[in-house]
């Protein structure tokens, strides 16, 4: 018993928000950007709409695709880093929203590696006979950690002057700031006697490098959970290390796959695809050259949609689903690592 996608969906909101909009609140440039991730643009949630909103759209969309009604859906696997709440999390907000109340709703929490572990338990829930259609959605709304202001400026609905004091505290996080954006993929995904699904995977955690990308503030180290000395402190704001992340990727990344295709025997040649998580293009490139796999074998969408952790495999298959490149029977290596670190890739028979 393996599994199929049987039907994709994205959604990003609002308009682009494009690297000279960033430049009007922070010290940096289109070229500055673009040079060092290879993002162009990116899309922001607007006040009052969070990841299971984002997720919402992108599983009516893929539903569509499907030919099936929610009804149909009897479980969820919701990931996301930027969840509606604290606590409960947003699958359960994603189902009844889609009224489906009653159908059972996972969260998980592995940032932007969710799309393996996610891999992993749909697979396991399939095997198990626990689920037969599995609706898997990754979505996530970063701009409540974004460092600056001045939305109007950032949205072009105003073009007044940024303070000095808001513009310092945006120049302090900029290298983060201008990585991510906003947006949600979902898959559906049914259980099928057919050669398809996970063939193999390897994934991996080490807590000792937890700080090279978490939220200071918020955690429930301290009583409260939330002083109100945080926000003046930017303790909202991710902190990231952003070398460290960098290296850690290029080395473990290219170090997995060539494990995982060894043990699996089969050759880097013959995978079909290589779907990357979309952290950065500078990243994807050296994995990519690493293992030697042309570049028309890993699609990038970076350049217009920037870092959606959680989300960005979703919307990549959906993309390249949708163009009529992923082929029933098609080969493809999935690879991500997020913060925690976690890391590690999936061979799927599609």
């Amino acid at each position: 018993m393996g599994f199929e996608i049987i039907g994709t969906g994205h959604y990003v909101p609002g308009k682009p928000i494009t690297n000279e909009a960033l430049s009007r609140v922070m010290d940096t440039s289109d070229e500055w950007i673009f040079q060092r991730s290879g993002i162009r643009q990116r899309h922001f949630a607007g006040e009052g709409q969070g990841a299971s909103d984002l997720g919402l759209e992108a599983s009516k969309r893929a539903l569509e695709a499907a030919r099936i009604s929610p009804k149909d859906v009897d479980y969820i696997i919701f990931t996301t880093m930027t969840p509606d709440y604290i606590f409960p999390g947003s699958g359960a907000v994603l189902g009844a929203k889609l009224g489906i109340a009653g159908v059972p709703a996972l969260d998980v929490r592995q940032q932007c590696a969710a799309m393996i572990y996610g891999l992993q338990l749909i697979d396991g829930l399939i095997k198990a006979g626990v689920a037969k259609t599995i609706l898997y959605v990754g979505a996530e709304a970063h701009a409540g950690f974004m460092p600056w202001e001045d939305w109007d400026i950032v949205e072009g609905t105003s073009n007044h002057e940024v303070a000095p004091s808001a513009l310092a505290r945006a120049n302090d996080h900029r290298a983060l700031a201008v990585l991510f954006g906003d947006g949600a993929g979902a898959l559906v995904f049914r259980a099928t006697d057919r050669d398809a699904g996970l063939i193999a995977s390897k994934a991996h955690t080490d807590g000792r490098y937890a700080e090279t990308l978490y939220v200071p503030g918020g955690g429930f180290r301290t009583r409260p959970y939330w002083k109100a000395s945080h926000f003046d402190e930017q303790a909202h704001i991710p902190r990231m290390d952003g070398r460290e992340l960098f290296k850690f990727a290029v080395t473990k990344l290219p170090q997995t796959a060539r494990a995982l295709a060894a043990e699996t025997n089969t050759p880097i040649e013959r995978i079909d695809w290589f779907l990357a998580h979309q952290a950065n293009a500078r990243i994807n490139n050296y994995v990519r050259e690493q293992l030697g796999v042309p570049p028309e074998k890993m699609p990038m969408n970076i350049d217009r949609f920037g870092n959606t952790s959680a989300g960005t495999l979703p919307i990549l298959i959906d993309e390249v689903t949708r163009e009529g490149k992923l082929q029933k029977g098609h080969l493809a290596m999935m690879l991500a690592l997020g913060a925690g670190i976690h890391w590690g890739c999936a061979l799927v028979r599609l």
